[in-house]
Formats: structure tokens, C-alpha cells, sequence
């Protein structure tokens, strides 16, 4: 997928048929395919440690707690100086996937958040500017006093992590920092559900107003849900506001459970269908599914052999398109399923991000749609009003074959785009499959 973004390549799309575009023409200034993301920025900072130094800072073992600023200074001080500081990256879920998504498409993002008002060279800010992509455009971060947001994840020896959360400005976005025309004429708003936690936060109201502005302008509402403690615990608000301003949710099992209380990945998201149009669901070993939305009428049944789990015949429409639930007549639910590419990494160097990766592939799809139906208006592509270029199952592969790359690295984030060509015959054919 090269698509949207500037590229060497003549054509983006077939344009032989009659009136269809030459779309190598130059882009227009007012064209936008941007995405928004409001995320709480931090740098997430990797250690080795043992349980003693977690008893001597009251850090309860594979737990997510607050600490407070001193505190951490003290952490980092320490480790540093023992050089047992691991990594420090660019963290938080929607900048994760906003830097992956500007890295595979080549087109442009838009982060909301807050970050410390005074940067200097080598500090927590730099580092997060410094390694997040140059396409993800950080003009409207709102400065504040305050210092930069930081996880320590502290790594025992038993492999057990345990964080220990710096707050810092991450929640002090106001909603005088949400630019109306940047939302509005975006290709999605992406959110998460760690700033939907305490209504008393700025960021919270920043939030509502932003999906206020993308409701009201058509835009899609994408929510990845990050934690299924915050979930089981705020259950009842995360189902009403998924009802009404979600239409694309990403989630692994973890959270689907705390979600739905259903263990079965497919039935759960036979139950999150009823809610949203899109859900996309990270099931570790198992791979991933999708499941969607489309009008009866434009339900195009798959070329592959059908697969009977919880559902029968799950895939039965895995060859159709997203739609929105209020662009269907009569509104089918379809599946799609796949196992890890390749069967996965040889070898697991990191699985924080991999469900962030996979989003940004679906990010891109959606961005595609939007791009093709402006370059290509009278293409047979846009005979609906669709919500993905692709399939869901071409979305699958996509999706997980991102997945693929942020497991083989160190890093949540990618450092470059997926290959042109794949290395082996075995893998080329993947995509045919």
C-alpha cells in the first residue's frame, strides 16, 4: 500500500477505465488526509532491576502505580549511573501509532497533548521529539510549566515488568488547544481510553470536545481501549461512549473480556458490533480478527475456504468493505481472521506496541478511502459510502504483518515502512493467499 503520500510511482491506482483520473497530478493545497491523535506524550524508559529495589520504592511487582516527580528523578538518577537504564523511547499508544501510521503511508498526523513548556538537548521532551516521525506534526501541543510525562518499566530478573508512572503535564490538554479546522477536515480522531479516565482532568473535557467537532463533521472516531483494569472498572461509560461517538475500536483479549465479560474472541466481537462499526482484536499467538459492518447489498462473499468456529461460516464476507452502520440499509456482520505472519517472529524482542502497529495499518486503510474517493470520485470503488479501501481480510494481513515488524524490534515504533518486495518467495506469498 503506497497510499496516501507523496511517491515515485506514475500511477496510485488503475486509471484506464473511462473517466478515472490521472492521479500523479500534484496535490492541491486544500487536499487533507491527516489523521488526529490526542494522546498523553511521555517517554517510556526501560530497567533492570531486582525485587529488592522494588521493595525500597514501595513498587508493588507487575503493577502500573503513580509516582510522584522527585521520586522518579531519584529512580532515573540512580539507574543511570548503575547503566541500567535499558532504552528510553517516544511512549504513549496514540503517538505510537500516529509515528507508525506517518511511517507507512508518508502522509501527515496531528498530535494533541501537552508537553513541558522549556526543552533542552538530551532531556525527556528531546528525546520523545527526537525519535517520533517528522511527519507527525507537533505545532499544536499545548506548552505548560510542568515537566514531561515518563513510565519507568522496571524489568526483574524473572522478565516480570512493572511501571511506575510519572504524570507530569500529560493531562493538562484544555479544550482551547483542540484547533476546530484540524479535526474537522481530518481522516480520523484518534483516541484512548487512558485520558477517558477522571472526568476532572482537562484532557478528558479536551476529549469530548474534540469528538464533538469529528461527529459533526462526519469524521471516524477510532478508540483503542490500552488497559482492561480501566475497562473493568469504568465498564458502563466505555459501552455508553462507544454507543455514541465510536466507530472504529481496537482492543486485544484482555480488554475485549473486561469490555464484553466474553472469552470467546469471535463472540466478542459479535457483541461489540452491536455498538460500533469496526473492531479490530489482537489475540497474541492467535493473530488477530476483524470484524465490521456492511450493507447487505454490497456483502461480497469470499473466494476462500469457509472456517467454522463460534460462528458458522465466520468468513463468509471476509472479501467485503467497512461501512457505517447509519450507511447500510440492512447491516450484515462479517469476521475475518489470520494467524501470525510467518508464525511469528523467530525471536519476541518486544510486544508493547504490536497492537498499536496493527491499528496504524488500519489507519492507513481508512486514509486510502478517503484519498482514492477524492482522487478517483467516479470510480466503481466508491459505488457506497464505505468506511475502508480494502477488505477486511486484505486488512488482516496488513494489520498483522505490521504487527510482525514491531515484535522483531526493541522499539514500539517502526523505523521505516514495510519492504517493497518481501524476502522470500514464502512470504510474497502471504499476500496472495
Amino acid at each position: 500500500m503506497k497510499f496516501p503520500g507523496r511517491r515515485k510511482s506514475k500511477h496510485y491506482f488503475p486509471v484506464e477505465e473511462k473517466e478515472r483520473v490521472d492521479v500523479s497530478q500534484s496535490f492541491e493545497a486544500e487536499d487533507s488526509f491527516h489523521i488526529v491523535g490526542i494522546d498523553q506524550p511521555l517517554v517510556d524508559i526501560e530497567c533492570m532491576v531486582d525485587d529488592a529495589f522494588l521493595e525500597k520504592y514501595g513498587l508493588q511487582k507487575g503493577q502500573s502505580q503513580l509516582i510522584d516527580n522527585n521520586t522518579c528523578d531519584e529512580i532515573y538518577s540512580t539507574l543511570k549511573g548503575q547503566k541500567k537504564i535499558k532504552g528510553e523511547f517516544a511512549g504513549g499508544t496514540v503517538g505510537n501509532t500516529l509515528h507508525n501510521y506517518c511511517t507507512l503511508s508518508d502522509e501527515r498526523a496531528v498530535l494533541l497533548g501537552a508537553i513541558t513548556k522549556n526543552i533542552t538537548v538530551g532531556d525527556y521532551s528531546f528525546k520523545y521529539i527526537s525519535s517520533t516521525s517528522s511527519k507527525v506534526d507537533l505545532n499544536h501541543l499545548q506548552p505548560c510549566e510542568s515537566p514531561m510525562g515518563r513510565a519507568m518499566c522496571f524489568i526483574s530478573p524473572d522478565g516480570e515488568r512493572t511501571f511506575g508512572i510519572s504524570k507530569g503535564c500529560i493531562n493538562e490538554l484544555t479544550p482551547d488547544f483542540i484547533p476546530n479546522s484540524i479535526v474537522e477536515t481530518s481522516t480520523a480522531l484518534l483516541i484512548s481510553a487512558y485520558i477517558l479516565r477522571d472526568e476532572n482532568w482537562p484532557i478528558f473535557q479536551s476529549t469530548f470536545k474534540a469528538c464533538e467537532i469529528a461527529k459533526k463533521g462526519g469524521v471516524p472516531i477510532v478508540l483503542t481501549l490500552g488497559t482492561s483494569s480501566l475497562i473493568s472498572e469504568k465498564r458502563d461509560f466505555f459501552v455508553k461512549f462507544i454507543k455514541e461517538h465510536v466507530n472504529v475500536l481496537a482492543m486485544n483479549m484482555d480488554e475485549a473480556r473486561a469490555l464484553t465479560g466474553i472469552d470467546d474472541p469471535l463472540m466478542a466481537l459479535e457483541n461489540v458490533l452491536d455498538w460500533t462499526d469496526i473492531a479490530l482484536l489482537t489475540v497474541g499467538a492467535q493473530g488477530l480478527y476483524v470484524g465490521a459492518l456492511v450493507d447487505e447489498s454490497k456483502a461480497r462473499p469470499t473466494e476462500d475456504k469457509l472456517h467454522t468456529k463460534s460462528i458458522v461460516n465466520y468468513n463468509q464476507y471476509e472479501y467485503s468493505r467497512a461501512m457505517k452502520r447509519i450507511d447500510c440499509k440492512n447491516p450484515v456482520k462479517m469476521y475475518s481472521h489470520i494467524n501470525p505472519f510467518m508464525g511469528g517472529p523467530h525471536v519476541i524482542r518486544n510486544t508493547n506496541g504490536a497492537g498499536d502497529g496493527a491499528l496504524s495499518a488500519l489507519l492507513h486503510d481508512l486514509s486510502a478511502n478517503r484519498y482514492h474517493s477524492k482522487r478517483v470520485p467516479n470510480s466503481p470503488k466508491h459505488d457506497a459510502n464505505y468506511l475502508t479501501y480494502s477488505s477486511i481480510g486484505q486488512i488482516c494481513k496488513y494489520a498483522n504483518r505490521v504487527s510482525f515488524e514491531i515484535l522483531s524490534r526493541n522499539s514500539p515504533r517502526l523505523f521505516g515502512g514495510l519492504p517493497e518486495r518481501e524476502e522470500s518467495l514464502e512470504e510474497a506469498s502471504y499476500w496472495a493467499k
